[in-house]
């Protein structure tokens, strides 16, 4: 059964063309982790300043192989080789996207990662 993980960034409200455009920059980045299915982030319409980046994946140990991935590393902004450690629910994408391999600041002020699977609807 697939598993939706959702990071909910929050950023300043002048901000979210800026990390939209770093998640353009990195587009598809992912595409061939194993056991991915799935990306989308989410802009608000509501006046929230809480983006939402949803991935699908085939299984956690999918996710959890990525998040511990050294792409994972290079595209939040971490050392060469270096996995989600602490702090993987951060504001993902947020440092990602520098020219030239130049570290960026967060876009993001704060971040949460949520779990979900698909709910059994028994059809």
């Amino acid at each position: 059964m697939s598993i939706v993980k959702i990071n909910a960034i929050t950023v300043p409200a002048d901000s979210g063309d800026e990390l939209a455009r770093r998640f353009a920059a990195r587009a598809g980045a992912v595409d061939g982790q194993p056991g991915f299915e799935g990306f989308e982030l989410l802009q608000p319409t509501d006046g929230r300043n809480v983006w939402l980046v949803v991935t699908r994946w085939a299984d956690e140990d999918s996710f959890e192989a990525w998040k511990n991935s050294a792409s994972f590393g290079r595209g939040h902004g971490r050392p060469e080789g270096a996995g989600a450690g602490a702090g993987a629910e951060g504001a993902a994408g947020a440092e990602a996207g520098a020219e030239g391999g130049e570290r960026q600041r967060p876009v993001g002020m704060s971040a949460e990662l949520w779990s979900f699977v698909p709910a059994d609807l028994g059809r």
